[in-house]
């Protein structure tokens, strides 16, 4: 009696022990090879329809009369749904937040010149702001970053896929701001921001901007399949935008302060700067796969 106590006991560890075997299996599936880069898209989400990685490895962004090069790699990542607006003669996708919170990640880009190429402690006339310039110039904290951030929610977001193939139009919508960083103007130093974004209408096509800028022209770069033709791979693309507006900064040095800085900074890079005086030019690798090939290839590799 007591053998087939023991016996029924270790079968029922046993069946346990195989259910938690099971379970730890499923809840370790993983993404494999290509696939990987679109861990952080939401391709359990049933109104997913493709998973999107973009690398902008280079290009510059002009702002008003200052010009920041894009030395440091930035990510957009993340899914589209079906569209749900057409203009332009093209329909567009609505964007679909990165799992992980970070849609569009926040990589500072080094400002040339520094600090001091948009401030000069000396024209400072009020004494407090000048010696706290003049304070943070003698430590040596002259760096200046500037890091590109979404401005409203991920489904703000419209792509085109039509547009983006076809070199016409606008195949990336995006609003931005732009995060001024260095200890001196405190941690609130934006051009741009959620209610008054920096609209970017970017396209592989050539731009028809307002005069002083002239016309620039992207590419959709060239295409390459991977992992069995289950991932779209487009090198050397090109988005541009050189026809959007920037307004001044705001919120620099921080409460009372801002009074003083914000004229100054914007006096010194060009801001507010109208449509026809900034531009944005993306050079991106671009990964694309249907998002039920992505949950396939984590199903099938536990």
């Amino acid at each position: 009696m007591r053998t087939q106590r023991r016996r029924r006991a270790l079968s029922a560890l046993l069946l346990t022990a195989l259910a938690v075997l099971g379970l730890t299996a499923s809840a370790q599936a993983k993404l494999t090879g290509e696939f990987t880069r679109f861990a952080n898209c939401p391709y359990t989400n049933a109104k997913a329809i493709k998973c999107i990685y973009s690398v902008t490895n280079s290009g510059e962004v002009v702002l008003g009369s200052k010009t920041v090069p894009i030395v440091n790699p930035v990510v957009l990542q993340g899914a589209y749904a079906e569209p749900v607006e057409e203009k332009e003669g093209a329909e567009f996708y609505p964007f679909l937040a990165a799992t992980n919170g970070i849609t569009l990640s926040k990589v500072p880009q080094p400002v040339p010149g520094g600090l001091a190429g948009i401030v000069n402690c000396k024209a400072i006339s009020e004494p407090f702001l000048r010696f706290s310039c003049e304070l943070t110039f003698e430590n040596g904290i002259t760096g200046l970053n500037s890091t590109l951030e979404l401005a409203k929610p991920a489904t703000d977001i419209r792509i085109s896929e039509n547009n983006l193939a076809g070199e016409i139009g606008t195949a990336l919508q995006m609003p931005v701001k732009f995060h001024l960083e260095n200890p001196f103007l405190g941690s609130s130093c934006y051009v741009g921001s959620s209610s008054n974004p920096i609209t970017w209408k970017l396209t592989t096509g050539t731009t028809k901007p307002p005069l002083p800028n002239t016309p620039i022209t992207g590419t959709g770069g060239e295409g390459e399949f991977l992992e069995g033709f289950k991932i779209l791979k487009l090198n050397n693309a090109k988005l541009v935008d050189n026809s959007w507006a920037a307004p001044g900064v705001s919120g620099c040095g921080g409460f009372l302060v801002e009074l003083l800085l914000n004229p100054i900074i914007n006096s010194a890079s060009g801001l507010p700067a109208a449509a026809g005086r900034n531009t944005a030019i993306l050079k991106n690798t671009i990964y694309q796969s249907a998002a039920v090939t992505v949950k396939k290839n984590n199903e099938e590799n536990p």
